[in-house]
């Protein structure tokens, strides 16, 4: 079998795993342990992430004439890349914590949403919150001024309702002179 066959399988591999990526993260793995390692594809695969090691050339191949083909600089030295489809920050927001905890990990650049970004604009992107935290904060702010509107409402009820307020307006307008 020659050489060019047996490569074929693993550019379209690549080439499946990023045909529908909302973001891809190239990391340098060299010096990571063994548990190290293990406890990182972990933490990638709970998230949905595909973490996998690959040849430069064989990314270099698949990313050719596709969006990625912004990532070609990056491609020194071993290579590991994470794709995820679903959320557009968690890879750069996991490796970027984890790069902090195992300083030999070392994040190369990438693509987030079709955006190219080095190492110190993934770290950026790692700030933003996951889309569900994001949600969770709208909707946060929108109940906040329903809830208040409703502790006022009760508060008014526990008092006496709207008898209450009417008497505390009919009050000042009995005490003003007439003129």
């Amino acid at each position: 079998m020659a050489k060019i066959e047996l490569k074929k399988p693993i550019i379209e591999e690549i080439s499946a795993t990023l045909k529908d990526a909302q973001s891809v993260v190239l990391v340098d793995y060299r010096g990571l342990t063994v548990e190290q390692d293990t406890r990182l594809r972990k933490e990638l695969r709970e998230q949905g992430i595909t973490y996998k090691v690959y040849k430069n050339t064989m990314m270099n191949f698949a990313f050719k004439g596709t969006d990625f083909e912004a990532l070609v600089p990056y491609l020194e030295g071993p290579s590991a890349i994470a794709v995820s489809t679903t959320d557009a920050t968690a890879p750069a927001r996991i490796l970027c914590k984890f790069a902090k905890e195992a300083d030999k990990l070392e994040i190369k650049g990438g693509m987030v949403e079709g955006m190219a970004y080095d190492a110190k604009g993934i770290a950026d992107i790692a700030k933003i919150p996951s889309r569900d935290e994001l949600i969770s904060k709208l909707l946060g702010s929108l109940q906040s001024p329903i809830t208040n509107f409703a502790r006022v409402m009760n508060q008014l009820a526990e008092k006496g309702g709207a008898s209450a307020c009417e008497a505390a307006e009919a009050a000042p307008a009995e005490e003003t002179p007439a003129e």
